[in-house]
């Protein structure tokens, strides 16, 4: 085999060497052939025949792009990026030129290399694209996590690989929380440097492959971190788009539930509904912090249905209950000052008639417009709403239900997607969320810290574990502080079942915040209008499960404050804690709440399942006994009063944890 010249480059402190192989029997321009990036940690391939890039850690292939990798498109048809023509170098990057099968168009790939991390810019010249798509070989990187919300709320693959995930507005202004951010079992990430929209597929249809496509005009730009950890990538990610300065949401929000009236009362919310509501709650010992209407002062019948808001906060209070109320951008065509946000130009525009608002079709058939937070005098007069209903109606704070941009609207002169996140982050600030958190995307109110909900779910087992895997992928792209949406599922389901209900609350009981709706002791059905009852023993679980997290609330507190100095998740996967444990990476049904505490609670039908428990001295919280991992517990017991949970006692936090749970385990 021909020898290879080598050439030594630097990279800050670490020393990097590029290497040419020669092609064929004759020696190759030294502007031409593949190239090969080397750093202590990692090496870097680039294939000539068709463009592909390659990273090897130690010997093995942690990430590589597809065969056909790098593809555009112009208007609808697609091109695809054939062999390098040409590579060339400065210091500590290399920009590689390849053909495409468009006559006189090639591609510009420039590569930087860092000591744990690359940055990866590609364009076209010749010719200007609508789209530019990477595709990476999914199974080179061995398991795929990160990226958000699915944009199907019913399913969220856990890791990403084992499912599908097509997200074609994956967005700054998607409603799901997303960013743009993925990771590996190989301890690879991805991240994409771009406020554009994107189209995000990732074995879709089952095909292997990470598809990750930016459209709009400017290069395709990403940087792709090489470490030994996932846990390390994240961090490394953190470092990038920033960690919490601060908990927007105070103890007394962590500790105790939240209560939304969307699940228990759907379409039938009146100020009598709401009110022996929150009685049977507070009757039945199921306390909370705070009681919130899910509905909108602007609705044009809402003074009719609530005709003293004033009142119902004071009887509220008198229950323990602050009030707190539903709020969005969204002005449908019915709204009472729908024509005055119309008049004053408060809404965004039609983006092929500026002088119309944008209206489209919302969640509930009604056409609605966005109030547009880019224009001062409209975000002025959002605001002096909200603080009107505090000031005169008694409302504590708000539940914040929208997005702040919508891609099908023009935005306001000037201002960008991430001009809207920012104004839509400072306006929430400015009151309290009740720990309903805000849902925003591209990680952009880290900062702020606040508590984050995920998306709505069935009111079923498989909701449940959906509502779990997405606390897990929420959690680990940069929002610690979460909790479901809601205890108990939604989405105008059928009300869950009594094992649904409690299953649901034993595992929010082990999550950072509980936000909760279906009470216990009785909901409406949303699809029948029938009236849903639950035994005493559905009523003693749940409070249960509220008394569990209160007990636990001094430990999550102290997460809380660590996250604030460190920007790590919570609520977390096994394999943040235990990389070297190989199954850990594929357990979907528990965490980690914080370094000490081990949640595995039962997600699914039966009274037994099996625990996974990674290397370390585990006290099972339920029979006090100590166990030594690795080792997964076949056949564990879990019947209906049972949450299967486990101290690590060589964890910091551990005595605290074990003297919480195991309290409330003897008080039942």
């Amino acid at each position: 085999m021909p020898r290879t010249a080598r050439r030594a480059v630097r990279c800050g402190a670490a020393a990097l060497t590029l290497a040419a192989p020669l092609l064929g029997t004759a020696p190759a321009a030294a502007d031409s052939g593949p190239v090969t990036l080397t750093t202590p940690a990692y090496e870097l391939r680039v294939a000539t025949d068709r463009l592909t890039v390659t990273t090897v850690r130690e010997g093995r292939t942690v990430l590589a792009t597809a065969p056909a990798a790098f593809r555009f498109r112009i208007g609808s048809d697609w091109h695809i990026v054939r062999e390098v023509t040409g590579s060339t170098r400065t210091g500590n990057s290399v920009r590689v030129t390849a053909a495409t099968d468009l006559p006189g168009v090639s591609v510009d790939l420039r590569i930087t290399l860092r000591s744990d991390r690359y940055d990866m810019n590609w364009t076209l010249s010749g010719t200007r694209a609508d789209a530019l798509s990477t595709a990476y070989d999914l199974g080179s990187a061995g398991h795929w996590y990160g990226h958000g919300e699915n944009s199907d709320q019913t399913v969220q693959p856990w890791p990403l690989d084992s499912g599908q995930v097509v997200d074609t507005g994956f967005s700054p202004a998607s409603y799901q929380v997303v960013s743009p951010f993925w990771y590996t079992s190989s301890a690879t990430g991805l991240w994409a440097d771009t406020n554009d929209p994107m189209d995000v597929r990732i074995n879709s249809g089952g095909n292997g492959l990470g598809e990750f496509t930016v459209t709009g005009e400017r290069p395709s730009a990403s940087t792709v971190f090489v470490e030994d950890t996932p846990a390390e990538v994240y961090r490394d990610h953190i470092a990038l788009v920033g960690k919490p300065e601060r908990s927007d949401t105070p103890y007394e929000q962590y500790a105790t539930p939240l209560w939304n009236s969307w699940a228990q009362l759907y379409g039938e919310q009146t100020q009598e509904n709401v009110l022996a509501w929150a009685r049977a709650l507070a009757g039945a010992g199921l306390g909370g912090h705070a009681v919130q209407i899910e509905e909108s002062v602007i609705a044009a019948d809402f003074g009719e249905r609530f005709p003293d808001l004033p009142a119902l906060s004071r009887q509220l209070g008198r229950l323990g209950f602050d009030l707190g109320m539903w709020t969005g951008l969204y002005m449908p065509e019915t709204a009472a000052n729908f024509s005055e946000a119309v008049d004053n130009g408060y809404l965004l525009k039609d983006p092929s008639d500026p002088s119309k608002p944008c209206l489209f079709t919302w969640w509930n058939g009604r056409r609605t417009g966005l109030i547009d937070l880019a224009n001062a005098a409209a975000r002025q007069w959002y605001t002096d709403d909200l603080k009107a209903q505090t000031s005169e109606l008694g409302v504590a704070g708000f539940k914040f239900d929208t997005a702040f941009f919508d891609d099908r609207c023009a935005p306001y002169p000037g201002a960008t997607r991430a001009d809207y996140v920012k104004y839509g982050v400072e306006l929430a600030d400015e009151f309290d969320q009740q720990g309903a958190g805000l849902r925003v995307a591209w990680n952009a109110a880290q900062a702020k810290g606040f508590a984050t909900r995920t998306a709505d779910k069935p009111t079923t087992f498989a909701g449940l574990r959906a509502a779990v895997s997405a606390n897990l992928a929420v959690s680990t792209i940069g929002y610690p502080f979460v909790e479901t949406d809601m205890i108990g599922g939604s989405l105008s389901y059928p009300p869950p079942t009594k094992q649904v209900l409690a299953r649901w609350a034993q595992a929010a009981s082990l999550m950072p915040l509980m936000y909760a709706s279906t009470s216990p002791t009785g909901v409406r059905d949303a699809t029948t209008g029938a009236w849903v009852g639950y035994d005493r023993e559905t009523v003693d679980l749940y409070r249960h499960a509220i008394r569990t997290h209160e007990k636990l609330a001094p430990y999550i507190w102290d997460q809380v404050q660590s996250t604030l100095k460190t920007g790590d998740p919570i609520m977390r996967p096994l394999f943040f804690d235990f990389p070297k444990d190989e199954a850990s990476y594929t357990v979907a049904d528990e965490w980690m709440l914080g370094p000490a505490v081990l949640a595995a609670p039962k997600l699914d039908e039966g009274t037994t399942r099996d625990v996974f428990l990674p290397t370390g001295t585990w006290r099972d919280v339920t029979n006090g006994k100590v166990v030594r991992g690795p080792v997964t517990l076949k056949g564990y017991a879990a019947p209906l009063g049972v949450t299967p949970a486990f101290v690590n006692l060589e964890a910091k936090g551990a005595t605290k944890a074990y003297e919480a749970l195991a309290r409330t385990g003897a008080e039942q």
